[in-house]
């Protein structure tokens, strides 16, 4: 199963690790939600802005009473009053009144210290930390395909070393075969290396598997299905660590960290909403104009008038509700800023740990390299004293298998250390669509 079958995930057209980013960023369900909460934010901000302008209210009524004031005063704005309604009985038992009310009324606030200028800024500030969630989660899809293209890209080169292994164990099962019948080897020899054989088969099976859910994983990141098939075009090669302290990636994540631009948002936008709990302590000034229409029939027998006026509203007591919404924002905006402490200190801990991880992983791969070297010299030499009768097939596998680790260490450091540089340039906020790193 092994090889034969996992090989068919990778039968399609090259898939670059760079392609593969573009495709996730281009379809992945998470970005299209930033997109919308962006498009959320932008009509925050019309919703706030909308505090300038005049508001226009439209009423149709309708109301029908004997009520001696109702009539009088509809009779009134009906223009239908005469000399006759001023009988002392009409007056005091009139009779049943229709009234059609149909009436406009524009309302303008003029001044309201600052209360809709704050909730504007808020909105704006708003739509900008939108933007960086945007940004985020596009920075973090980018790292979570890489892992997920080098998991599949790993998976792939243990299945072929895997595979290699088995190759191997299957000649030394002939060689074996070949020395028991020359009576240099025992049977106990040629079942030790059946049994190592089994072995790496087994592996070679387990890779398999693990190339296969490797491959569903990278298709779930590029919002494919999960059966799609690919062939991975970028190799696992050592990537390029551009700086040489985690001071430098550290400026850099100060500058360009979404996560850090939230945070110093967060706290503009806490100390907009305290000016804004303020102003409601302060009187505003507004102006109103109307006109009305009142008929005794739906479309006859009316009149119709009109109103302007200009008013003052000042809340002199409500229960402390307004200065305890003061209080709560002073404590938002405090919190802010201890938040905006926090994840200072946060990044500058990630940037240092993809730092050390990073170098970390490349003195792993130089210490594989080295293993690799000897264990392939060694498996040599065993090899040669074994033909000879100077080594048992205990030393001969003990070597294959020393070689095989030493080669699967170095994939995993090679793999370690392109997800800590991937990393690093997540931590540092400089990770995109365009970055080296995905070369």
């Amino acid at each position: 199963m092994g090889a034969v079958a996992a090989a068919s995930l990778l039968a399609q057209d090259p898939l670059s690790l760079r392609e593969a980013v573009r495709m996730a960023v281009e379809r992945h369900p998470s970005l299209e939600a930033g997109a919308s909460r962006t498009r959320a934010a932008d009509a925050r901000i019309e919703q706030a802005r909308a505090g300038y302008k005049p508001r226009v209210n439209y009423l149709e009524s309708w109301a029908r009473s004997n009520n001696p004031v109702f009539v009088f005063s509809s009779l009134l704005s009906q223009r239908q009053f005469t000399e006759s309604n001023f009988r002392i009985d009409p007056l005091n038992r009139p009779d049943f009144l229709n009234n059609f009310q149909s009436q406009v009324a524009v309302d303008q606030t003029v001044y309201d210290w600052g209360a809709t200028r704050t909730r504007v800024k808020a909105a704006e500030l708003g739509q900008t930390v939108s933007k960086e969630q945007e940004t985020a989660t596009r920075m973090g899809l980018i790292a979570q395909v890489i892992r997920a293209y080098y998991g599949a890209v790993l998976a792939q080169a243990s299945l072929e070393a895997a595979t290699d292994a088995a190759k191997s164990a299957e000649s030394g099962v002939r060689r074996a075969e070949s020395f028991r019948e020359a009576g240099m080897s025992t049977d106990a020899d040629v079942l030790s290396i059946r049994v190592h054989l089994a072995g790496m088969r087994e592996q070679e099976i387990r890779r398999g598997l693990d190339l296969r859910v490797a491959v569903a994983a990278l298709n779930e990141a590029l919002g494919l299905p999960l059966e799609a098939k690919h062939t991975l075009a970028t190799s696992l090669v050592p990537a390029k660590i551009a700086a040489e302290t985690a001071a430098e990636y550290e400026n850099s994540a100060a500058a360009h960290r979404p996560d850090l631009a939230q945070t110093k948002l967060a706290v503009d936008i806490a100390e907009q909403q305290t000016l804004g709990a303020k102003s409601a302590l302060l009187p505003q000034f507004g102006v109103r104009g109307s006109f009305e229409a009142n008929r005794q029939e739906f479309i006859r027998k009316g009149g119709s008038n009109w109103m302007v006026g200009g008013s003052m509203t000042w809340n002199l007591f409500d229960g402390s509700a307004n200065r305890a919404r003061i209080t709560e924002a002073k404590a938002s905006l405090d919190a802010a800023r201890a938040q905006q402490r926090q994840a200072s200190q946060t990044v500058r801990l990630e940037v240092f740990r993809s730092w050390a991880e990073a170098r970390a992983a490349g003195e792993r791969m130089a210490v594989a390299d080295a293993a690799i070297a000897q264990a392939e010299e060694s498996l040599r030499i065993t090899k040669n004293r074994y033909e000879s009768g100077l080594s048992t097939v205990t030393d001969l596998l003990r070597t294959e298998t020393a070689l095989l680790e030493a080669r699967t260490r170095r994939l995993a450091a090679i793999h370690d250390q392109r997800l800590a540089a991937a990393q690093l340039e997540l931590a540092a906020g400089t990770l995109s669509a365009e970055s080296e790193i995905l070369q």
